[in-house]
């Protein structure tokens, strides 16, 4: 047999010898025994097919079902998502039978194949156009495979066909005009291609169509104004996201079974036709057209009672905002109408819309005053009605507002003081008030919301006063702007605490007094302007041995010399005009250079205190670098520089061996495969608790892990992630090489020991048993949040690879972070969001368990493999059960124990303490459970395509825990 026969054209094969009589076969028909012999030889990834052998009948085969009237013929074959590799190829070979001529015209007692299902897989090459032999075909499934090539014509000869599936394959060409020849098609999806051309009128005229799917194309022209006639049983039509044209057709208001309307990212133009009558719609997508219409046509979805989501921003609607948007459907939970023309106020009873959890006004006209009743909707995680002239003070209703992630009123005209009450808000991420009137002192309960980790933005308002000490609780803050307002006093010390900060914005107010100390640690710090101000002294050393990107020190009154290493050094990365009395710097600056000191011996006198301790410091740096040559008589004095900055700028070991008590076992935290970590105390002012991971460097592979941990770690910041406050990379009192990373505390410990407490001396039992489902939940929305930030939010693509219970560590208030970067990969520094990218990089390690089963069989690796490893976590989490326990031999493993029992057994593999002490019924419980594990038997499935992108698993798992507290409630 020939490496060319593959599956499609293994199955024509089926219809193919039908036709003929084979002497030599057994009336079991072993034609058809013979054709899945020959697939399954074609298989590269032959373990998915393991039943697929002869001690059983072929028609028990995974995947394969024969006939009632014909027992013994292949009816159906449904391969979905089982790895399949290779090309559907149109060449036939076998070795012990042979036939030549062409495929038959006569197709009367073809094969008896009714359904096949090659969906998920990673088939290559063309659809070859011998298709059209299968006559008795019903479902054809090829979508999300990697072919190519153009949709063959021949598929119009598939008669009785009901639904077909190339979604996602890498098809290109025009849609053929065949396919209308397919008139009982009740699905047809096409989308997420490269199809170019006009969509075929008569595809239209198809009555039995119930979706019709082409979004994601590049389709022009524009579809017919009959379209809600001709299709009475259409419920779904999605055109999204090509270049369609013309009118949005008006008949579309007569089909009355339409669930799911999706039209945006087009050039449709006009008005839009009224959908009042479609009382089953839940998503209408009419986003980002050219469409021109009175806002009012919001008030004709009134009777759609079922809609969820609602968007109709980005495009030309006016008009004033009507107050009947109040009474659309309250399983709304989505309403976007940004950046349009429409004005007015928002509704007064706003409030009535309680399923929202995104409302997106911005970039209006809006006006007026913020209705107390927008307070009434609990479950909002994003609210933004930037950008609109919105007046008067802020509601202290938005302290309701506690499961709130993104809070956006810049861009408005709000004055007096911001709330108290927005301390309740303690999930935000993002905080934006910016370009308002606000006045009086920035509140304390601002600063204390560690939650805000992505951007606090306070600027262009008439703040006044100094900045609040407690700036430093924003610990995991990495972007701050407080410029432009009235500002004074001392820059707080405080803030060395936010070592997460990248760019902070000072400038534009009155802050006097020297550059703080505070700022030498924040040392992922990129942007820092600190213009427009009244700052005095001298600019000093530790900016330049920053990682700065830009600095603006413009408009002061620093004086002295100006450095020339470090971001000094690049003329176009600093700005220091308006500082009249600086000297020096390198000679793009153009500065004057700095005066000699003048000779005396009062001069002298002063010039020998000083010199006497900096040749002791010479002394001994002469001494070092003598015995570490001598040690190490090969090594490059290039590397010195990075030493020295250790020595100096960063923990020593002596520092370590002080703060661990000798690395006592009294302080181990823990022992890993690259090294041990130890509790200590550090001996700086505020004695602060660290963790201190020493590396063995005698481990293979330990050096390596170190680097990947300061690669990954350098420049990302989360508030679910554990930081880095220091590293030390130098020797010890033998004289060995000695790394080691110092980390924050985290004073409950690892979630491994929460899960698993083995009578462990510090944490109760009762703790432990006390460990409830929203706790775990909170958990699981902690890590899904760090995750997605490591793969979506930084410019650079990072897969953890290493996640487990054990690199979970829960603060003192049960916040969890991520740990442990030393297997982390950094794969991509330009991939779209949610991409599972991936890249070819060194050895692939990980944890049994968790690896992801791609892993075994490449080099490669994705986030969608920190998506299995996440979705092992979540099942471990909830079922109390390791993917290593005895339990799991075989075939059987924690994500196929946990998918067998999903739905109706979910409450006999959970851990049993879900069900006591609880206020919510059994099947509340129940379902709450099984809407948890179904995200974790998603992410850890087989096939990496069939698992969640971690920003869905994020915006899912809040939907869980909203609906779980309102129960609760």
């Amino acid at each position: 047999m020939a490496n060319s026969i593959t599956y499609l054209s293994l199955l024509i094969i089926l219809c193919y010898l039908s036709l003929s009589t084979p002497v030599t076969f057994s009336s079991d028909n072993q034609t058809d025994l013979l054709s899945l012999l020959h697939m399954k030889a074609a298989i590269i990834n032959v373990d998915s097919l393991d039943s697929w052998n002869q001690t059983t009948h072929f028609c028990s085969w995974e995947g394969i079902r024969c006939g009632h009237r014909h027992p013994n013929r292949v009816v159906a074959i449904n391969l979905q998502s089982h790895g399949l590799v290779g090309s559907l190829s149109p060449h036939i070979e076998f070795s012990n039978n042979s036939f030549s001529g062409p495929f038959p015209r006569n197709v009367s007692q073809c094969s008896n194949i009714v359904y096949l299902n090659l969906i998920d897989n990673s088939l290559s090459g063309v659809i070859p156009p011998e298709i059209g032999v299968l006559y008795k075909l019903e479902d054809l499934g090829l979508g999300t495979n990697e072919l190519s090539g153009h949709i063959p014509q021949s598929i119009g000869n598939l008669t009785s066909l009901g639904q077909l599936s190339l979604r996602s394959c890498g098809l290109s060409g025009e849609i053929p005009e065949s396919l209308i020849q397919l008139d009982r098609l009740i699905y047809i999806q096409l989308g997420e291609n490269n199809l170019i051309g006009t969509i075929p009128p008569g595809l239209f005229n198809i009555s039995t169509i119930v979706r019709f799917g082409v979004a994601n194309n590049e389709l022009e022209g524009s579809i017919p104004s009959t379209l809600g006639l001709t299709l009475p049983n259409l419920k779904i039509l999605i055109l999204g996201g090509n270049q369609i044209s013309g009118r949005v057709p008006v008949s579309l208001s007569n089909a009355s079974s339409m669930e799911q309307l999706v039209m945006s990212n087009n050039s449709f133009t006009g008005p839009l036709p009224r959908f009042g009558g479609l009382s089953r719609l839940r998503f209408l997508g009419v986003a980002q057209m050219s469409i021109e219409d009175d806002i009012n046509f919001v008030s004709s979805l009134i009777n759609c009672t079922n809609l969820q989501i609602l968007e109709a921003g980005y495009n030309i609607l006016h008009g004033q905002i009507p107050n009947t948007m109040a009474n659309l459907s309250i399983h709304l939970y989505a309403l976007q109408i940004s950046t349009t023309q429409v004005y007015g106020k928002i509704p007064r009873d706003i409030g009535n819309l309680v399923g929202l959890t995104d409302l997106d006004l911005s970039n209006n006209n809006l006006e007026g005053h913020i209705p107390d009743g927008i307070g009434k909707l609990s479950n909002l995680h994003r609210l933004s009605l930037g950008g609109n002239r919105f007046t008067h003070q802020l509601p202290s209703s938005f302290g309701n507002l506690n499961l709130l992630i993104e809070l956006d009123l810049g861009r408005n005209n709000f004055s007096g003081v911001v709330p108290q009450s927005l301390r309740n808000c303690t999930n935000l991420l993002n905080l934006n008030l910016s370009r308002n009137n606000l006045n009086g002192p920035i509140p304390r309960e601002i600063m204390y919301l560690s939650s805000i980790s992505i951007f606090l933005d306070l600027s262009f308002n008439a703040f006044t006063g100094s900045v609040p000490f407690e700036v430093g609780s924003l610990i995991n803050l990495a972007y701050l702007d407080l410029s432009n307002n009235m500002l004074s006093g001392l820059i707080p010390n405080s803030i060395s605490s936010c070592r997460s900060m990248e760019q902070l914005y000072l400038n534009g107010n009155l802050f006097q007094g020297q550059i703080p100390e505070g700022l030498s640690y924040l040392m992922g710090l990129q942007d820092l302007d600190l213009s427009q101000n009244n700052l005095s002294g001298l600019i000093p050393n530790f900016l330049s041995e920053l990682h700065l990107l830009q600095l603006n020190l413009s408009f002061n009154r620093l004086q002295g010399e100006v450095p020339k290493l470090g971001v000094f050094g690049n003329k176009s990365a600093i700005s220091l005009q308006g500082n009249n009395e600086l000297c020096g710097g390198i000679s793009e600056l153009n500065f004057p250079p700095c005066p000699l000191p003048k000779s005396s011996k009062k001069n002298l006198s002063t010039a020998l205190k000083i010199l006497i301790p900096i040749a002791t410091v010479v002394a001994f740096l002469c001494l070092f670098i003598f015995l570490y040559k001598r040690k190490k008589p090969n090594n490059n004095l290039s590397s010195l520089p990075s030493f020295f900055e250790t020595l100096f700028f960063r923990l020593s070991y002596a520092d370590l061996i002080k703060a661990t008590e000798g690395f006592s076992e009294t302080n181990l935290l823990g022992v890993g495969r690259f090294g041990s970590v130890y509790k200590g105390i550090l001996d700086d002012v505020h004695h602060t608790l660290v963790a201190v991971k020493v590396l063995n460097l005698i481990v293979k592979g330990a050096s390596k892990s170190f680097t990947a941990e300061c690669n990954a770690l350098r420049g990302i910041r989360h508030r679910n992630l554990v930081k880095v406050l220091s590293v030390c990379e130098s020797i010890d009192f033998q004289g060995n090489d000695f790394k080691a990373l110092i980390y924050e505390f985290k004073a409950n410990g690892s979630l491994e020991k929460w899960l698993y407490h083995n009578n462990e001396q510090d944490i109760s039992n009762t703790q432990v048993q006390n460990l409830n489902m929203i706790q775990r939940l909170n958990i699981a929305i902690d890590i899904a949040q760090a995750i997605a930030y490591l793969h979506c939010g930084t410019d650079s693509v990072i897969v953890h690879g290493d996640l487990k219970p054990s690199n979970i560590v829960l603060d003192h208030d049960m916040t969890a972070c991520v740990g442990d970067f030393g297997l982390a990969k950094i794969i991509s520094n330009m991939l779209p969001p949610q991409e599972s990218a991936s890249s070819s990089t060194i050895g692939i390690k990980g944890t049994i368990g968790y690896v992801p089963p791609e892993y075994g069989t490449s080099d490669l690796v994705s986030t969608k493999g920190d998506a299995y490893s996440y979705g092992i976590l979540v099942l471990e989490m909830f079922t109390k059960r390791r993917p290593t326990d005895d339990l799991f031999k075989d075939n059987l493993n924690l994500h196929n124990f946990v998918s067998a029992a999903m739905p109706d057994r979910v409450m006999e593999i959970v851990d049993p303490i879900f069900q006591i002490g609880s206020n919510m019924n059994s099947n509340q419980i129940k379902d709450c459970m099984a809407s948890i594990l179904s995200i974790g038997v998603s992410c850890s499935s087989d096939m990496p395509r069939d698992r969640l992108s971690m920003i869905d698993v994020v915006n899912e798992l809040h939907k869980i825990r909203s609906c779980y507290l309102a129960e609760v409630s």
